[in-house]
């Protein structure tokens, strides 16, 4: 079996996990690094083994010839001529959330590939949890009857001054939203089967915080299925111990997820007591990357339809960008306004 040659650009905190799970994968084979930062490239080189290195995306293309695929683990910011040069080769693309810092922006990268027919895939991991998965059949089965509402927590004192972690975010416009919302709004389109429709927003800073936007919302979304969603995510939570529950209630009982990895449970409405819901042992940022990366593999090797589609993905972007307008205008907002 021929593995797929891979440029993998940006060698951050995201780039070490794909340059893990791509040196794991008997279909990959890393056959470049693309990074500005050299310290970056000489750490990853020595954990991962040496390869050709170059300071963008763009040259790493193209002075690589036999290039299959691009992987984008960089920040989401000046991404289309690195877009543009995987699509004149026509190079499958699969990049970290969120693809752009806007809903136009990344509407026309998403148009740049699709003129062409080139696959771009979004790099939403957390669809690919097992815990994920698991809540999914359980709603499919119908053991604790129809979804009708929800409330999504989760609380977090994110040190941005940590020097394992992205310094980006510190400088953002609603670094919150952009950054790790956008993954729990996926998650809740993904789960639920539904569209969201509206969203009664306010994002806030505390007194303490770090980062120079926005760290906090609170969000009540309606979906067009029915379901209500209370949400609250925090980056400066008063107490650093990481806090997370999201629970569905539904017509026959609930399901309660306690930790963004795992530990799930379902009770029925008269059951004093939760049922656990027993999941396989899962290594963090890696197990769930490890199922993305093959589902684009099977996209690109086999033909397999794309999943986390840029298409797709522009419907959670929307629900980031409503939220932030709706708490500047202090108004409801329709989710579908922003998609034009």
């Amino acid at each position: 079996m021929t593995a797929l040659r891979v440029v993998l650009a940006g060698l951050g905190v995201r780039g070490k996990h794909w340059a893990d799970v791509l040196t794991r994968s008997p279909r990959c084979e890393i056959v470049a690094y693309a990074d500005p930062n050299p310290s970056a490239v000489k750490r990853i080189a020595g954990l991962f083994g040496e390869r050709p290195a170059f300071a963008s995306a763009e040259e790493a293309l193209a002075a690589t010839p036999d290039a299959q695929a691009l992987v984008l683990a960089n920040p989401p910011i000046g991404r289309e001529s690195q877009i543009r040069a995987a699509v004149e080769r026509g190079i499958p693309m699969l990049i970290e959330k969120p693809l752009a810092l806007s809903v136009a922006e990344a509407a026309q990268l998403v148009k740049i590939a699709e003129n062409v027919g080139v696959p771009l895939m979004v790099g939403l991991n957390f669809r690919y949890l097992t815990v994920t998965q698991e809540t999914m059949d359980l709603l499919a089965s119908d053991a604790v009857g129809k979804p009708e509402f929800a409330r999504f927590t989760y609380e977090r004192y994110r040190d941005g001054n940590r020097p394992d972690l992205n310094k980006y975010p510190l400088t953002m416009d609603q670094p919150m939203l952009w950054e790790q919302s956008i993954h729990h709004f996926d998650l809740m389109r993904y789960v639920y089967q539904q569209e969201p429709v509206l969203v009664q927003a306010q994002t806030w800073n505390p007194s303490w915080s770090m980062y120079e936007s926005d760290a906090n919302v609170a969000a009540l979304f309606t979906f067009d299925g029915g379901m209500i969603v209370n949400y609250q995510g925090t980056w400066q939570s008063g107490w650093a111990e990481p806090r997370f529950e999201w629970r569905t209630d539904c017509s026959n009982g609930i399901i309660s997820q306690r930790d963004q990895f795992g530990e799930l449970h379902y009770a029925h409405r008269n059951e004093s007591t939760l049922t656990r819901v027993d999941l396989p042992p899962h290594e963090t940022w890696v197990t769930e990357t490890q199922a993305l990366l093959e589902a684009f593999v099977d996209t690109v090797i086999d033909g397999a339809p794309l999943q986390c589609s840029g298409r797709d993905h522009l419907m959670s972007l929307a629900m980031v960008e409503a939220c932030a307008l709706s708490s500047r205008e202090s108004r409801a907002v329709t989710i579908n306004s922003l998609l034009g």
